[in-house]
């Protein structure tokens, strides 16, 4: 159920009247995103376990199926050392 428009920008009216609303903050997210990206990198690191482990799954037209979660750990291990560096805080945003 909406109560009205939280922020002026959301109400064209509003400049019209002359009031302002404060602006609108989202609420505080209790995960941290580096969290986020290590259990991105565990879960990346599973499914190429699970890859190895079945030869099933990477023979024939499949065996580029390795490449993808390797990407998936490569790009996490890189937005994990960008963090680590504190380049990826959104508070300083």
């Amino acid at each position: 159920m909406s109560t009205g428009p939280q922020h002026a920008d959301d109400d064209p009216g509003a400049a019209g009247r002359g009031g302002s609303l404060a602006p609108l903050h989202p609420p505080e997210v209790p995960l941290r995103t580096i969290t986020l990206v290590r259990w991105g990198i565990l879960a990346w690191g599973v499914v190429l376990l699970v890859l190895l482990v079945v030869p099933t799954l990477r023979s024939g037209e499949r065996d580029w199926w390795v490449w993808v979660p390797v990407a998936g750990i490569v790009g996490g291990l890189l937005g994990y050392a960008y963090l680590r560096r504190g380049k990826g805080n959104a508070a300083e945003a």
